[in-house]
């Protein structure tokens, strides 16, 4: 069966295992990945992927970014396609490395500035953060880049 397109949510958490056992709990399921500093929950029902990314101690949770998650890069491509001719300014990154994936993605920045990417996992990867990017993955408000598609760079 191939795997439905679902809404991603990135969340950027003080307490990593506190958040990992209470969406254990809330979802019903057990993260898909564990890596330091980082979980993610691929849940049936509703359709989420659940991404937490550990940040600093004391600091309340904080939206990192959204997506959807597409089974596959045509659909990418696809997506890529529909949201430049509906006058969206995009950003793509095929074969890129971050948030423990090989991805292709697409990014765009809503009304709010929020990071929105429509990505698909190829392969899984040994690292965190992009070699070539020092802001993916980071907290917001850190290392912020000099311009908005350049922002739409983290996992």
């Amino acid at each position: 069966m191939a795997q439905q397109s679902r809404v991603q949510l990135a969340l950027r958490v003080s307490d990593l295992e506190g958040s990992v056992a209470f969406y254990t709990k809330l979802f019903g399921v057990e993260p898909a990945k564990r890596r330091p500093g980082y979980a993610n929950f691929a849940v049936q029902n509703p359709p989420l992927k659940l991404v937490l990314l550990e940040g600093e101690a004391e600091q309340p949770t904080v939206l990192d970014h959204l997506g959807v998650e597409v089974a596959s890069t045509d659909e990418v491509t696809a997506a890529t396609r529909r949201l430049t001719e509906s006058g969206l300014i995009t950003l793509e990154e095929n074969d890129t490395e971050c948030c423990y994936a090989l991805q292709d993605k697409v990014w765009v920045r809503g009304p709010g500035d929020e990071p929105w990417e429509v990505y698909t996992v190829k392969a899984d990867s040994p690292q965190l953060a992009k070699a070539t990017e020092s802001a993916c993955c980071t907290p917001a408000g850190e290392a912020q880049p000099a311009t908005a598609a350049a922002a739409a760079n983290c996992c």
